[in-house]
């Protein structure tokens, strides 16, 4: 059996765009008092979604957006350093928007926001594509695109791009 036959389609590509605009609306309604928003995104597909709310924000008001990769062990958080490709300094005082594609136990996410509890920010807030409410860790995104029942055994894929998807394995 072929691997795409044994994936089902969560979500197309109409529909991924439509959450990456509506969390970029829930973020501005938040945040529209800010002159500048950081969104860090999770090295890999959080990056990439991080991208393109930032995309999405820039087009919809005059925030000024800085994405930031976060980088991490996902499987052994503590073996390395989370690394952030900016300085810490540009954090100070902002509003950060820590994303990823999947929440899944929010274990990377609570690794991932090391960096900024070593800053005075103003404010923290996690967005995330799907939400597969594991919760090991105490991490709930303030905005979330799908909310999907899964087991723990189950595997969600996110596209991002021109052929966007999110797939159920």
């Amino acid at each position: 059996m072929s691997e795409t036959a044994l994936r089902t389609l969560v979500l197309d590509a109409a529909k991924v765009n439509q959450k990456i605009k509506r969390i970029a609306y829930q973020i501005y309604e938040n945040n529209f008092k800010e002159k500048v928003l950081i969104l860090a995104g999770i090295d890999g597909q959080g990056y990439s979604f991080a991208r393109l709310l930032a995309q999405e924000l820039e087009s919809i008001a005059a925030v000024e957006t800085k994405v930031v990769k976060v980088k991490l062990d996902k499987l052994a958080p503590l073996q390395g350093e989370v690394e952030l490709d900016c300085d810490t300094k540009d954090l100070k005082k902002k509003c950060i928007v820590l994303i990823d594609d999947v929440l899944n136990t929010g274990r990377t996410l609570a690794y991932g926001m090391k960096p900024f509890l070593e800053v005075e920010i103003k404010k923290l807030e996690v967005a995330v594509l799907v939400n597969r409410s594991h919760t090991q860790f105490p991490v709930t995104p303030t905005y979330t695109g799908y909310a999907l029942s899964t087991t723990l055994t189950d595997h969600v894929e996110v596209i991002l791009g021109k052929q966007a998807a999110v797939y159920l394995k």
